[in-house]
Protein backbone atom coordinates (compact mmCIF):
# COMPACT_ATOMS: atom_id res chain seq x y z
CA UNK A 1 0.00 0.00 0.00
CA UNK A 2 1.50 3.31 -1.00
CA UNK A 3 1.75 6.15 1.56
CA UNK A 4 1.54 9.95 1.03
CA UNK A 5 5.25 11.70 1.13
CA UNK A 6 4.21 15.33 0.36
CA UNK A 7 1.18 17.11 -0.70
CA UNK A 8 1.84 19.13 -3.72
CA UNK A 9 -1.72 18.92 -5.77
CA UNK A 10 0.05 19.64 -9.56
CA UNK A 11 -2.18 19.52 -12.24
CA UNK A 12 -1.12 16.86 -15.10
CA UNK A 13 -1.21 18.05 -18.85
CA UNK A 14 -1.54 15.13 -21.34
CA UNK A 15 1.37 13.69 -23.14
CA UNK A 16 3.37 14.65 -20.64
CA UNK A 17 5.08 12.27 -18.23
CA UNK A 18 5.49 13.56 -14.50
CA UNK A 19 8.23 11.52 -12.47
CA UNK A 20 10.32 12.15 -9.02
CA UNK A 21 13.81 13.39 -10.03
CA UNK A 22 17.18 12.64 -8.33
CA UNK A 23 16.99 15.64 -6.55
CA UNK A 24 13.34 14.51 -4.99
CA UNK A 25 11.52 17.23 -6.83
CA UNK A 26 9.27 16.82 -9.54
CA UNK A 27 9.95 16.84 -13.09
CA UNK A 28 8.36 16.50 -16.44
CA UNK A 29 9.04 15.31 -20.08
CA UNK A 30 7.03 15.38 -23.19
CA UNK A 31 6.17 11.87 -24.10
CA UNK A 32 7.29 10.91 -27.71
CA UNK A 33 4.20 10.50 -29.97
CA UNK A 34 4.70 8.71 -33.40
CA UNK A 35 7.94 9.72 -35.42
CA UNK A 36 7.91 12.95 -32.84
CA UNK A 37 10.65 13.50 -30.37
CA UNK A 38 9.77 13.67 -26.84
CA UNK A 39 11.43 16.86 -24.80
CA UNK A 40 13.77 17.36 -22.25
CA UNK A 41 13.09 17.00 -18.47
CA UNK A 42 11.73 19.90 -17.18
CA UNK A 43 11.09 21.16 -13.11
CA UNK A 44 7.74 21.74 -12.04
CA UNK A 45 8.14 21.90 -8.36
CA UNK A 46 10.55 22.00 -5.92
CA UNK A 47 10.29 19.56 -2.97
CA UNK A 48 13.23 17.94 -2.05
CA UNK A 49 12.24 14.61 -0.85
CA UNK A 50 14.67 12.41 0.88
CA UNK A 51 14.64 8.74 -1.07
CA UNK A 52 14.78 5.44 0.74
CA UNK A 53 16.22 2.88 -0.92
CA UNK A 54 13.82 0.02 -1.38
CA UNK A 55 11.06 2.63 -2.41
CA UNK A 56 9.14 3.53 -5.36
CA UNK A 57 8.57 7.51 -5.26
CA UNK A 58 5.77 8.36 -8.02
CA UNK A 59 3.03 10.95 -8.60
CA UNK A 60 -0.57 9.74 -7.58
CA UNK A 61 -3.60 10.78 -9.18
CA UNK A 62 -4.53 13.88 -6.50
CA UNK A 63 -0.62 14.99 -7.76
CA UNK A 64 0.84 14.26 -4.61
CA UNK A 65 4.03 12.50 -3.78
CA UNK A 66 3.26 8.67 -2.76
CA UNK A 67 5.71 5.65 -2.20
CA UNK A 68 5.23 2.13 -1.89
CA UNK A 69 8.25 -0.79 -0.95
CA UNK A 70 9.52 -2.23 -4.13
CA UNK A 71 8.35 -5.80 -4.75
CA UNK A 72 11.63 -7.42 -5.41
CA UNK A 73 10.98 -10.26 -8.06
CA UNK A 74 13.77 -12.88 -9.63
CA UNK A 75 14.21 -16.54 -9.26
CA UNK A 76 13.95 -17.89 -5.28
CA UNK A 77 17.38 -19.75 -4.30
CA UNK A 78 16.60 -22.98 -3.63
CA UNK A 79 17.53 -24.33 0.19
CA UNK A 80 20.52 -26.50 -0.22
CA UNK A 81 19.46 -30.11 -0.02
CA UNK A 82 22.47 -32.72 1.47
CA UNK A 83 22.64 -35.50 -1.22
CA UNK A 84 22.78 -39.40 0.14
CA UNK A 85 25.85 -41.34 -1.22
CA UNK A 86 25.69 -44.36 -3.04
CA UNK A 87 26.61 -47.29 -1.60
Amino acid sequence: MAKKVAKVGIKKEKGCLYFVDKKGDISCAKMARGSAKGGSPKKVAKVGIKKAPGFLYFIDKSGDISCAAMVRGGKKKKSSRKTKKRK
